[in-house]
């Protein structure tokens, strides 16, 4: 499609396409209270992430917010700097400007979650360069499943398996916004080809290696069974809608409970702490390391268990988890951070 149709088809808002104008409204609608004046767009060069280009793009038609598209390049394969190029030439040809943020550092462990971690901290880093408060990702309604998925699997509790939020603070000045995790990727595929006429799929996305990939090949079994992806996603909400009262409960239980001594030091109350059961144990515990370590993701939960369970025996003297040291002093719970992490 020529760039001139491709700005008429933006301009319109996707009207002359009955679901794609759907998907658009509902992408307006989730930022119509936006009131920053610029905003990042996280751009892979996959459907979601060129769809959600062409969507901010016919949103800046409307409105007078700026938004910057910053690609990461992990460097982990070794063709990934020529991927970056084609994103940004794609996105040239169409007079949308690419900035593209290479990664110098190995990922050689822990790969994707590694990657996950340096994609956030360069996007950060970029906000905080241009003052932008808001980063948009294209999560979508699959995403959101898989998610649910891989947690499922890790035993999550109510807490992991209500998954991603449509809006969440990744830290004191940026919040992460996720417009289209209630939009299935058929119509972000659709979008993506009439706008720019292409999409470049990662490789990485079809490697049996990674946990998500396994769980993404089940979508077909469960669909002839009968299982679809939007039955699933509606009791995700429902489970959201559930955290939401708890989180309302918690939010004033760790008033209580959980007490920061210095920079460097938080407190539990351990003997009101025994008492809990193991979901707010785990909320207690993944707190307490957010309010040192200023982390997003939380540790595994599997691996909170493991704690939670050593710190009932009465041998317990100190136990390490998501870069803080755990120590009892009498009736307190006591978190330090770990040196040199």
């Amino acid at each position: 499609m020529s760039k001139k149709n491709s700005n008429v088809i933006l301009s319109n808002g996707f009207r002359k396409f009955k679901d794609l104008s759907e998907v658009y409204l509902n992408f307006k609608d989730k930022l119509k209270n936006l009131k920053n004046r610029s905003c990042l767009v996280a751009v892979s060069g996959g459907p979601d992430s060129l769809a959600l280009v062409a969507l901010s793009q016919a949103f800046s038609f409307e409105k007078k917010i700026k938004f910057f598209y910053v690609l990461i390049n992990h460097n982990i394969r070794a063709s990934s700097s020529k991927e970056a190029k084609k994103v940004k030439s794609l996105l040239k040809k169409h007079k949308i400007n690419l900035h593209i943020i290479t990664n110098k550092k190995a990922i050689n462990r822990n790969v994707q979650g590694q990657a996950r971690k340096v994609r956030y901290d360069f996007l950060k880093q970029f906000c905080k360069k241009k003052n932008i408060k808001i980063i948009l990702t294209a999560h979508n309604l699959e995403d959101q499943v898989e998610t649910f998925f891989i947690r499922l699997s890790r035993g999550s509790g109510l807490t992991g398996l209500s998954a991603m939020k449509i809006s969440s603070k990744i830290d004191k000045k940026v919040t992460l916004m996720r417009p289209l995790l209630d939009t299935q990727k058929k119509y972000l595929k659709k979008i993506s080809k009439i706008t720019f006429g292409i999409y470049f799929n990662d490789p990485s996305n079809k490697n049996n290696k990674y946990l998500r990939t396994k769980i993404r090949n089940l979508k077909i079994p469960l669909k002839k069974s009968g299982i679809r992806y939007e039955q699933i996603f509606k009791s995700i909400n429902n489970l959201a809608s559930s955290k939401a009262t708890l989180d309302e409960y918690f939010d004033n239980l760790k008033k209580d409970l959980l007490k920061k001594k210095n920079m460097n030091e938080v407190r539990i109350d351990l003997s009101r702490f025994y008492d809990l059961n193991n979901e707010l144990k785990i909320r207690l515990i993944n707190e307490s390391i957010k309010k040192l370590k200023k982390n997003y993701y939380n540790p595994r939960s599997n691996k909170v268990l493991n704690l939670i369970k050593s710190l009932e025996d009465k041998k317990f003297k100190k136990a390490t988890l998501g870069g803080c040291i755990f120590l009892i002093k009498k009736d307190l719970l006591c978190l330090k951070k770990e040196e040199n992490r």
